[in-house]
């Protein structure tokens, strides 16, 4: 299953700069699922989500393994997507 996440291309007014999109695949889903999976196991999840080093090491994983620029921003709205799936699958 395949999910994607995009982000509106907006440009800032005073930075010049922009926001781009990522496109989960399957791969980039497996690695970050695994690093949480892994993670939760040993406990690192707090009552408000998981804690920052799980974060530090989801980037990484997903960026070795799948050799794409992320950052936390982006593993922070996949869990979210996640989470509404989640909701979406539970209520059926």
């Amino acid at each position: 299953m395949m999910f994607k996440v995009k982000w509106d291309m907006e440009k800032g007014k005073n930075s010049g700069s922009g926001r781009g999109y990522i496109s989960w695949n399957d791969d980039m889903d497996k690695a970050l699922l695994d690093t949480f999976v892994e993670y939760y196991n040993k406990g690192d999840r707090c009552q408000n989500g998981w804690k920052s080093h799980v974060y530090t090491a989801a980037i990484k994983n997903v960026r070795e393994k799948c050799n794409v620029e992320i950052t936390k921003d982006n593993i922070m709205s996949r869990n979210k997507t996640f989470d509404k799936h989640h909701t979406i699958i539970n209520d059926v």
